[in-house]
Formats: structure tokens, C-alpha cells, sequence
């Protein structure tokens, strides 16, 4: 494994993607450690631990390396994103017209247009969801 490494670093191409992979993994594992605004990190840390037992926010915690529990910057990871792109193609499927959009070559252009939409309206649906009973339960400080 070591040797196959080392000959993919002696070729530049290889070696900067390399380079920006680590880069990425880095900044999203910095982005996990920085706490969200406004979020009581211990009161968070212990109503998570009491709720989640065997729920989907642990599977969503450990898919995220414990960002999730500690609210931080990228706490959602990419599920908002997979969750877009899975609605558009169940949905491209379920309604014709989106299906004839999806076939035809403008259509796909509006349909990658309006994705970052849909993108955000997922993550704000899914924080909405996972902060509300913390806030009702003071957990987290609402803005002033």
C-alpha cells in the first residue's frame, strides 16, 4: 500500500489531488469542531445522550464523527445534498412533466439550476427538526 502511494506522489497530476483531498478532508474536520452560535454545548451533549438511544439522530451522530451531538458548522455532512438529489429523481419519476424535463437537455440545466433550492430547503428542514425540541427544552438559546 505504502509503495503504491509513494509512486502515486512521484506523478504531479496524482500528487495534487492528493494534496487537495487532504486539504478538503482537513476543512471538514475542522468544520465539525467548531460550535454552532448560540448552542449550550453541555446541556446540547446531555439532552442528546438522554433522547437518542436507538433513534435516528444516532445514526445521524455517528455518520457525522459526533459533529452532530455538538451542533457543529458541518453537522448535516452531505445528507441534505443526497436527500435533494433523491427527491428530484423520485419525483422525475412520479410527475410526467418532470420526467420530460429531465429528458430533455434544457431541462436538465433547470433542474441542476433550482437543486441548491431544494439543497438548502432540506438542511433548514432537518435542523428545524433536530433543534426544535432542544430549544423547547433549553438547550439552545434562541437569537435575539
Amino acid at each position: 500500500m505504502f509503495a503504491t502511494f509513494a509512486t502515486a506522489w512521484k506523478l504531479p497530476d496524482i500528487r495534487k489531488k492528493l494534496l487537495f483531498t487532504f486539504m478538503i478532508i482537513i476543512l471538514f474536520r475542522i468544520g465539525c469542531v467548531i460550535p454552532v452560535p448560540f448552542v449550550d454545548a453541555a446541556g446540547l451533549k446531555s439532552a442528546f445522550t438522554e433522547a437518542t438511544n436507538g433513534t435516528f439522530f444516532e445514526y445521524m451522530n455517528i455518520l457525522s464523527g459526533d459533529a452532530f451531538s455538538r451542533a457543529t458548522l458541518f453537522a448535516l455532512s452531505i445528507s441534505p445534498y443526497i436527500t435533494a438529489s433523491i427527491i428530484v429523481q423520485l419525483l422525475t419519476i412520479a410527475i410526467p412533466a418532470l420526467e420530460r424535463m429531465s429528458k430533455d437537455e434544457n431541462g436538465k440545466k433547470k433542474l441542476n439550476r433550482n437543486m441548491p433550492k431544494l439543497k438548502r430547503c432540506t438542511a433548514i428542514t432537518r435542523l428545524k427538526g433536530f433543534f426544535w425540541p432542544k430549544i423547547c427544552a433549553g438547550s439552545v438559546k434562541k437569537p435575539l
